[in-house]
Formats: structure tokens, C-alpha cells, sequence
């Protein structure tokens, strides 16, 4: 095997750097559009909710399950949350933030007591409290969608504070969300838990066998309820962002996204049986996926065709990394 081939191997995000790479200039060659420093902004502020979530399925991925149900725990957290600062007529940044995460927390929790205690297939547990989360914010919180006159001010002048601006050709100014660098932070934490800690040590052995990680001394339980906790608590995390980023508060909104959000993860070089991914993979995989979407609204592809082209990414990255486990392990 050439040295090359055993680098992409052990560094799957190597190969997904260049892919986005080949991506970012053929797109440009097409449409110079896309070079404008508003869309390169656009782009980035687009990877930030999607990409916070990518990193709560990762955790979950690398300990070999899965998790479907954050979607529904991102908008109940947010919803609750905004429903509950308008009627205490409060506002704040901090608090709602901490109330949303701990929202997320306490379902994250939910998922782990029933993966762990009844040994559930974790893709029919999320996928089960997902639905019930879901059918109950519609059935029993409500489906009135709070628009931005009544949304707090502070929690949407905080989702709108920029770290750059810069003046286009046309005369016009681009910023960078400030909320990018929130992704990045959140991003930098994860990646430490996961390479500098037990913690993170005992995520991958779980990927790489359950009962094996238990015979070298790992906490099974207290790993599961803490994976399945912070990727819950990430996920009303992003919720709340999501609603103040864009000024509304949808009960109905990211049906759906759990395709994005795992197609990134995938893309990003994590195995969909566990014990392999990364932080940087994932960040990149993100990235991948909203450049590629943002090139087929540039070339005017309809959004039918757009959720085609998500699902054959799914299945494209899945079938490369299988292939990849499958050559690592003969």
C-alpha cells in the first residue's frame, strides 16, 4: 500500500479537505458569484447550527450508536425556552441559554436511562422520543409560531453581533457572525473532551466494543448517560441559537435535518460502526455539505433534487468508509 493511501486511511479528513477543496474551485469557475465575501460569510454562518449538532451525533456515533431524536430536542428546548422568557417577560442571553442546554440535558438523559437500562437499540430509542417530543410540544405547548416582534430583543441582537465586516466591490458590506466563533469554541471543548480525557478515551472503546471497554475498566453506564447528556444539552443549545439566529420561533421547523446533520458527520469520516471520527472531520464534512448545497441553489437545482443529492452523499460516505473499516480489519 503506498504511503499515501495509508494517510488517507489513518486521516479520512485529508481526503475531505480535498474534496471540498475541488468543490469551493469548481463551483467558482462556474459561478464567480460565489467568491463574493457575503457568500463565503453566508457559508460560514450557515455550517454553525448544523455543525454544533454534527458534533452531538459524533459523540454518539463514535460510542457505536446513533442519535435521530435531536432535531425534535433542539426545537422543544428552543420553543420552551422563548415561550417561557415572553411569559416572565424576561430577556437575556445567558439564562435562556442555560435553561435551553438543561432542557436538552434532561432528554439527552432520557435516551441514555433507556439505551443503557433496557439495552435499546439506540436508532429505535431517539427515534421513539424524537416523535414523542415532537407530537408532544404540537399536541400539548402549542403550534402558534413566534414571530420577531415578539421574540426577546437581547437574544436576537446577540445572534446578530459580527466579529468582521468588509466592503464588496459593489459598494455594499459583508459580515461574519460572531456566532461562528461560538461554533468554533463549542467545536475546540468537544475536540479536547474526545482526545485529552478518559472520558473521550472510553467514547472510542465503546465504538470499538461495548463489553471490551467494560473488561478494560471503563465506566459503561457513566460514559453512556454522559454521551447521550451532552449531545442532548448541544442540541438545545442549538436550538435556542437556531431561533434567535433567525428571528423566530417555529415548533414545526428542522424536520428533516437529521439527513443533513448525519451525511455530514459520515462525510466527515466517522464510522458508522464506531471507534473512528474526528472533530476536524466533522467540522470539514460540515462544511462540505453546506457548500454543495449552497452551489445547487446557485445553479437554481430545485430543493427536491437537493434532498436527492443528500441522500446519495449518505450513502456514498457510508459505503466508503464500510469499505474503509473492511480493509482496516482483513
Amino acid at each position: 500500500m503506498s504511503a499515501l493511501a495509508q494517510a488517507l486511511r489513518r486521516h479520512p479528513e485529508l481526503m475531505v479537505a480535498a474534496v471540498l477543496v475541488v468543490a469551493v474551485l469548481a463551483i467558482g469557475a462556474i459561478n464567480p458569484v460565489f467568491w463574493q465575501p457575503s457568500n463565503i460569510f453566508s457559508l460560514l454562518r450557515a455550517s454553525v447550527i448544523t455543525g454544533i449538532l454534527a458534533l452531538a451525533v459524533l459523540m454518539v456515533m463514535l460510542s457505536g450508536g446513533i442519535d435521530v431524536s435531536f432535531p425534535a430536542f433542539a426545537i422543544a428546548a428552543m420553543y420552551l425556552t422563548i415561550k417561557a422568557m415572553i411569559a416572565w417577560e424576561f430577556d437575556g442571553v445567558l439564562l435562556p441559554f442555560l435553561m435551553a442546554s438543561g432542557i436538552g440535558l434532561g432528554l439527552g438523559l432520557v435516551n441514555a436511562a433507556f439505551v443503557h437500562y433496557l439495552r435499546m437499540i439506540p436508532l429505535i430509542v431517539t427515534l421513539g422520543t424524537g416523535t414523542a417530543v415532537r407530537g408532544f410540544l404540537l399536541g400539548v405547548v402549542g403550534t402558534s409560531q413566534i414571530n420577531i416582534g415578539q421574540m426577546p430583543p437581547l437574544l436576537i441582537d446577540f445572534a446578530k453581533g459580527e466579529v468582521l465586516q468588509v466592503t464588496q466591490a459593489d459598494g455594499s458590506a459583508a459580515g461574519l457572525s460572531a456566532m461562528v466563533l461560538v461554533y468554533a469554541a463549542i467545536a475546540l471543548v468537544v475536540h479536547l473532551l474526545l482526545r485529552h480525557t478518559m472520558l473521550g478515551r472510553g467514547i472510542y472503546a465503546m465504538g470499538g466494543g461495548v463489553e471490551a471497554a467494560r473488561r478494560v475498566g471503563f465506566n459503561i453506564r457513566r460514559i453512556t448517560f454522559v454521551i447521550y447528556g451532552l449531545a442532548g444539552a448541544l442540541a438545545g443549545f442549538a436550538g435556542l441559537l437556531h431561533g434567535a439566529m433567525i428571528w423566530t420561533a417555529n415548533p414545526r421547523d428542522m424536520v428533516g435535518l437529521e439527513l443533513d446533520v448525519i451525511a455530514a458527520v459520515v462525510l466527515g469520516g466517522a464510522s458508522i460502526f464506531g471507534g473512528r471520527g474526528t472533530v476536524i472531520g466533522t467540522m470539514l464534512g460540515v462544511l462540505t455539505l453546506v457548500v454543495i448545497t449552497n452551489s445547487l441553489i446557485i445553479l437554481g437545482v430545485d430543493t427536491t433534487w437537493q434532498r436527492v443529492v443528500v441522500g446519495l452523499i449518505v450513502i456514498a460516505a457510508t459505503a466508503v468508509t464500510a469499505w474503509r473499516d473492511r480493509k482496516r480489519l482483513a
